[in-house]
């Protein structure tokens, strides 16, 4: 006896258009026949069409799963293997994203509020962009340092944010400065300007030893989002990110050598 497409599509809980779908591409074509012609799907057929389910369950690709069917000598044992790395490499990203999700909103309940008119008055041009978020958390989620400095971040009050935010600004105008005027990136002028930003770090977010800064530095060079934060786009020069980024090198060798020699 065998089963048509509507009876298999109801008790398979897949569409009848799946089923045409299958049929189309050869993935499962019934091989069974009624007397007036239709196809009709025999026990070996659904035999198929459970393994056809499974391997979709678990995120294989049509195409995969037809190569895995067509060779009975087609080792499925390594593609599950495979598959699985791949799904637990999936668990860690949402687990992360979830991480990142709950400390947002631990921000959003434990920082302060601010109306769109105190938030240009204390942030101006800065804007903390969401997506550079979410990838700083999953890059740097796992150290201290990071989590420190979101910890910090959110305690600061209004009055907080003012002050760091006068001192960025103030430190920024030596940056530009410096840097329109010429002076050389490992000179002593700008190193002493890197030097500052690292105590800014340290003083307002997370311990900030010359190695760490040189990361932040390095973060700076190779994302814009991460050199907006500190640096408006509308104040940017060609080449500044990366002018930072040798000066904050430069500065660190000269840090490691001074301790030393103590």
């Amino acid at each position: 006896m065998g089963y048509t497409v509507g009876q298999v599509s109801a008790f398979a809980g897949v569409t009848v258009r799946t089923l045409h779908h299958y049929d189309r591409t050869g993935l499962l074509s019934p091989g069974g026949r009624s007397r007036a012609g239709y196809r009709h799907y025999e026990d070996i057929d659904l035999a198929r069409l459970q393994q056809i389910l499974f391997y979709r369950e678990l995120g294989f690709p049509l195409d995969e799963i037809a190569e895995i069917l067509a060779d009975p000598q087609a080792n499925a044992l390594e593609h599950l293997r495979t598959r699985q790395r791949q799904l637990a490499d999936e668990i860690t990203r949402l687990q992360q994203l979830a991480e990142v999700a709950e400390r947002a909103i631990e921000v959003q309940q434990t920082g302060v509020p601010l109306t769109p008119e105190e938030r240009f008055e204390v942030f101006g041009e800065i804007a903390f962009d969401l997506s550079y978020a979410t990838d700083a958390q999953l890059k740097w989620g796992d150290s201290k340092g990071h989590r420190e400095a979101m910890a910090r971040a959110s305690a600061h009050t209004k009055e907080d944010w003012r002050r760091l935010m006068a001192e960025a600004a103030a430190w920024r105008a030596e940056l530009l400065a410096g840097h329109d005027d010429g002076e050389p990136a490992d000179g002593e002028r700008v190193m002493d300007i890197a030097e500052e930003h690292r105590l800014y770090v340290s003083r307002w977010f997370t311990p900030c030893p010359p190695e760490m800064h040189r990361r932040i530095a390095d973060d700076f060079a190779a994302d814009p989002r991460a050199f907006a934060l500190v640096v408006p786009p509308s104040q940017q020069r060609p080449g500044l990110a990366a002018y930072l980024a040798e000066a904050v090198h430069a500065n660190a060798s000269r840090r490691i050598h001074i301790a030393n020699r103590i």
